[in-house]
């Protein structure tokens, strides 16, 4: 009888990485504290949007290598690259200045990177050449940058950094430099190539129309943490904090449900038509409130709160008002309406909102 070894028993080897961006990035700056985690897969536009310092440029610099993760990881396509040098990653950047290389034309820009990653002269000037094609920019090929519209630059960056193949593409306020029309004509132009794009790619933006036509999927960043994350549609529709409700231009209030009555804590109640039990939000637009200088009678709104004006702004072809009292909220009427009003700040209103222009949702 042969002596047979014990078979070893089986080991189950660790799930690879799946394919696209998994990150989580800690940056300690004093007294600024990064702490976020993303995932987006090939072919997905993240973006990362934000007031100004909550994290968002930090965020990029780190994806990019720019700065160093204080602890975390960063795996492209499962490979870990929080430890290589930012020019060995497979990342492009178009920075929010865009940085062209004023000495050169806007294909010399674009052959730059295949030209660092060792193709030819010949080579790069080629691929550069398609690149500009793409980019409906064949025909300033020769052009320096100063001779260069804001919105033609923003392409030539764009080109340059996919020039590289990245498997990674960041874009820093990609559109903040451009005046009004230009980013409306740039940013349908930036979503087409960006729908071609077949990595990942993440947008930083404070903008909420840059985010909600870009991008596939949000995370919303305040004081170095992601308060809220999922589809434009839905954080729209769901806002969680006072910041993107303004983004989204809600009345945005938080309390506790009881069946079809939300009680604020501090605050009024309001009647909403969904039926909720515990902690929950509550929304409306500005266009949903009605104001009247008396106590109205007969109304079939179902809320109703005395209040004061605080202040009145142009809103596009409105008029905003910001309102205190019994609840602070803002209201939209048009600029007949507040004359006849004769509203001005201090004077006393009747804010009424139908419960069927509310939104209720779980806390």
């Amino acid at each position: 009888m042969t002596d047979v070894d014990d078979p070893k028993p089986a080991t189950t080897p660790n799930p690879p990485h799946p394919p696209g961006l998994n990150a989580h990035l800690v940056v300690d700056r004093p007294p600024f504290h990064l702490d976020i985690t993303v995932t987006a897969a090939p072919g997905e536009v993240l973006a990362l949007l934000g007031p100004n310092g909550a994290g968002k440029s930090t965020a990029l610099r780190a994806l990019a290598g720019l700065l160093p993760l204080t602890t975390g990881h960063l795996h492209l396509d499962g490979t870990p690259l929080h430890h290589t040098p930012p020019e060995s990653r497979p990342v492009g950047v178009v920075f929010q200045d865009y940085l062209l290389f004023p000495h050169l034309t806007a294909l010399d820009n674009v052959a730059f990177g295949p030209r660092c990653q060792g193709a030819t002269k010949s080579q790069s000037r080629t691929q550069a050449a398609a690149w500009l094609d793409r980019m409906g920019l064949k025909d300033h090929a020769t052009t320096k940058p100063r001779h260069l519209s804001g919105g033609q630059a923003q392409r030539v960056a764009l080109a340059r950094a996919l020039a590289t193949n990245p498997r990674l593409l960041l874009l820093d306020e990609p559109l903040a430099a451009l005046d009004a029309r230009t980013r409306l004509e740039v940013r349908a132009q930036l979503r087409h190539h960006l729908a071609d794009f077949e990595a990942v790619a993440v947008l930083v933006t404070h903008d909420p129309l840059d985010a909600m036509v870009l991008a596939d999927h949000l995370v919303v960043i305040e004081h170095g943490q992601i308060v809220q994350e999922g589809t434009p549609a839905d954080i729209a529709r769901h806002p969680r904090t006072d910041y993107i409700a303004q983004l989204v231009g809600l009345n945005l209030y938080r309390g506790h449900a009881d069946g079809h009555t939300v009680h604020l804590d501090p605050g009024p109640a309001i009647t909403t038509t969904e039926n909720l039990t515990g902690p929950a939000f509550v929304a409306f637009p500005p266009s949903a409130v009605t104001l009247h200088r008396n106590r109205p009678t007969g109304s079939s709104a179902r809320n109703l709160w005395h209040c004061e004006v605080a202040g009145l702004e142009t809103h596009g072809d409105q008029i905003r008002a910001d309102l205190t009292g019994e609840l602070p909220l803002a209201a939209d009427l048009t600029t007949v309406a507040a004359a006849e009003l004769d509203l001005h700040p201090g004077a006393s209103v009747w804010a009424t909102v139908k419960a069927t222009q509310t939104h209720a949702y779980p806390a």
